[in-house]
Formats: structure tokens, C-alpha cells, sequence
């Protein structure tokens, strides 16, 4: 079963966020568009939610970004990956805020949004993988 969510409010995002923890991409999958304002993210999420171990390929779509900034992320090797952590919003002058995408290692991207609109929608078919995330604390 593929998932499609959409997340206009702070409740909605932490379902997005964790349909999306561990989601893997490419460096060269981040896409903002400035003059339509949205930024896109294809990954490949791990289905937390399937019985089984699989991973499937996704959509994320961030609408009315009017700012973009990263941290930690080197733009120039496209073909670097990133794991996803999270997903937050903080409220500025409501609807508006900054939406804040967590990568591990410790990689960012803030987007400031005229208002909290991300739709995540998975492509496909999933895919068995011997590989489940671990989160194991030491």
C-alpha cells in the first residue's frame, strides 16, 4: 500500500516526519524552484509501516518557500547521499514560519514558508531490503 499525506499543520507534519525518518536521497535529488516557490525532495523512504523490510520511492513537495538554507550540505557532489532525521516547524508570524529538514551527520535545510503546505506521496512499488535502520543508543 502506498501512503499519500498531506500536512498543513504541525500535527500532520509529525505523521509526515515519521513516514519519512531514514528516507534516503541524493544531494542532486533537492530541487528548489524560486520563482514558483517549492522545493522538492525525492527518496527513498524505508516503509516503517510494512510488515516486511522494504524501502520505496517517494515525492516530497514543499510549497510557498520564500527563502532556502542549507548547512552542512555540499551541493557540488550531487551524488552524495543524505538520511532524513526529521521534520520541524516553528511559527513565525502565523501562517508563515521556518520549516527545518534534519539529515544525519548533522546536514539542514531551513525553508521559510508563507504557510505549512507538504505533501508526501510514494511512486511505485516497494522494494525488499536486507537493511533496517538501526537506532540503537550506546
Amino acid at each position: 500500500m502506498s501512503l499519500k499525506l498531506i500536512a498543513s499543520d504541525a500535527d500532520d507534519l509529525r505523521i509526515v516526519a515519521s513516514a519519512l525518518q531514514d528516507a534516503i536521497l541524493r544531494v542532486g535529488d533537492i530541487e528548489w524552484n524560486a520563482a514558483q516557490r517549492f522545493l522538492t525532495l525525492r527518496l527513498s523512504r524505508f516503509r516503517h509501516e510494512a510488515a516486511k523490510a522494504e524501502r520505496i520511492e517517494a515525492g516530497l513537495r514543499i510549497d510557498g518557500v520564500t527563502a532556502m538554507r542549507s548547512q552542512a550540505i555540499d551541493r557540488s557532489h550531487p551524488d552524495a547521499f543524505l538520511v532524513l532525521l526529521s521534520l520541524a516547524f516553528d511559527v513565525g508570524d502565523a501562517p508563515s514560519g521556518t520549516l527545518t529538514v534534519t539529515f544525519a551527520g548533522g546536514g539542514a535545510l531551513q525553508l521559510d514558508v508563507e504557510a505549512l503546505d507538504v505533501l508526501l506521496a510514494d511512486v511505485g512499488d516497494g522494494r525488499r531490503t536486507r537493511h533496517r535502520p538501526d537506532h540503537a543508543v550506546s
